[in-house]
């Protein structure tokens, strides 16, 4: 069964057919004005060109008008000579008025109208050999029936016209909802889940462009639910490892195996595994957070300088416990920015964690502050393994460096880096990650605006 027409094409229709019957309608009545002035014009010109004629031998113009008239049937057309005195003679002289006999003397030709026996007549004189003129009338309903005749055939053509517009607009809305219909129809389906549709290319340059929007969305949305996917696999699995840790030692616990010499160490493993997860939830409550439009960011004039050096007193305690040379680069003047300290801290404090755990003994962990044009510019590096080309580009994607080099280096939630990210952009500066620094290791650069303009943080 063929379809019914739908919307879009039933509008189209009406569209394209309301256009044709306006354009019909207008055509239509100029050129009904027009067919009055052309048959008018047409006649006068026949009556004319009979007059010339006519004048040559203005003698025997009666004797040649009735004869041509015989011949090819009385058309009402009458006929007046002026002589040289300017008297006018035949069956239409009462039409011939003293201007019209002075201007046809003169040498010209007259084109007017006049009432001859009550009835209104084109008059057509020409100036004719030996100072004399013919002057040939016609009644005007001979106009009147041609301007109906041209007008009748005039219809037809309109009517013509106006059907083949529809035609043409139906064949063409259907031409033009063909795509539209299958791109709603696909946009649709990926609504409802699909993924891997292609929509066929067709149609004007725009719908096209329509159609590989599409499927630019359709990879765009099926990459999305695949980093989604395997964000959820890689959240499951750090739940599940210290969840699986503490159900052992509780289950342990109950059962009455774990004996009194043991208790210390298992709470201490208790405690460890429960500060794990804490640590993985609030990382997942912080990222959910900052992806939400109504995070706030406490902006106000900030010395980093002193920032960075309380940080600075922190981290060095923590790297000095496990065996690393901790190292703080500062400007030792104010370098205030306008932002929220509190959030700058918070970058800090991610990047150096990430930085000590995968830092060896003796290694280098460098925290740098240094002005920025007009701003600021913080820097974490490390004497760490550093990382590899592709791995600076997708740093910031939530887990992709956790799954990355699981197993193989220490490794947190694998949310820091994105918290960073997102944490930067809504201080209004950039953050870039760096394979290789100057100690070897990886380099993080934090650039702060001294002012945060009004900046988007989709």
């Amino acid at each position: 069964m063929r379809s019914r027409p739908g919307p879009i094409t039933r509008g189209i229709t009406l569209v394209t057919t309301a256009v044709a019957l306006l354009a019909v309608v207008l055509t239509g009545a100029v050129a009904w004005y027009m067919i009055r002035d052309g048959a008018e014009a047409q006649q006068r010109d026949q009556l004319g060109r009979q007059a010339e004629v006519l004048s040559r031998t203005p003698v025997f113009s009666q004797l040649l008008l009735d004869r041509e008239q015989r011949l090819a049937g009385s058309n009402g057309v009458r006929l007046a000579v002026v002589g040289p005195a300017g008297d006018a003679s035949g069956p239409a002289a009462a039409a011939v008025d003293a201007r019209t006999r002075t201007a046809l003397l003169d040498g010209e030709s007259v084109s007017t109208d006049a009432q001859l026996d009550g009835e209104h007549v084109l008059v057509e004189g020409r100036p004719g050999n030996g100072n004399t003129a013919v002057v040939l009338t016609q009644p005007y309903t001979v106009v009147h029936n041609s301007i109906s005749r041209m007008r009748g055939a005039l219809i037809l053509p309109l009517a013509v016209g106006l059907a083949g517009a529809g035609l043409a607009g139906l064949l063409l809305a259907r031409r033009l909802s063909r795509p539209l219909t299958t791109a709603a129809t696909t946009a649709r389906r990926l609504a409802e889940g699909e993924r891997g549709l292609r929509a066929a290319p067709g149609g004007p340059r725009e719908l096209a462009d329509l159609t590989g929007a599409l499927s630019v969305l359709d990879e765009a949305l099926a990459r999305s639910e695949n980093r989604q996917r395997e964000f959820l696999l890689s959240v499951s699995h750090e739940l599940r490892t210290p969840l699986t840790a503490t159900r052992g030692y509780a289950e342990a616990l109950a059962d009455g195996v774990v004996g009194a010499d043991d208790l210390p160490e298992v709470g201490e493993t208790l405690l460890s595994e429960t500060r794990r997860l804490e640590r993985f939830v609030q990382d997942l409550l912080d990222l959910a957070h900052l992806e939400t439009d109504d995070f706030r960011v406490e902006t106000r004039p900030v010395d980093l300088d002193a920032l960075v050096a309380k940080a600075g007193t922190v981290w060095e305690s923590r790297c000095a416990r496990h065996g690393v040379e901790f190292r703080l680069e500062r400007p030792g003047a104010p370098l205030t920015v306008d932002t929220d300290g509190e959030r700058v801290r918070q970058i800090i404090d991610q990047l150096a964690e990430n930085a000590l755990r995968v830092t060896p003994e003796r290694a280098p962990l460098v925290l740098a502050l240094a002005p920025d044009g007009e701003g600021a510019l913080l820097q974490v590096r490390d004497g760490g393994p550093g990382l590899a080309p592709e791995d600076a580009e997708v740093a910031f994607q939530r887990g992709a460096l956790h799954a990355r080099y699981q197993g193989i280096r220490p490794s947190g939630t694998g949310l820091g880096l994105a918290i960073v990210h997102r944490l930067t952009q809504r201080l209004g500066g950039s953050v870039t990650a760096q394979g290789h620094g100057p100690e070897g290791g990886a380099c993080f650069s934090v650039r702060l605006p001294r002012r945060r303009w009004a900046v988007s943080d989709k």
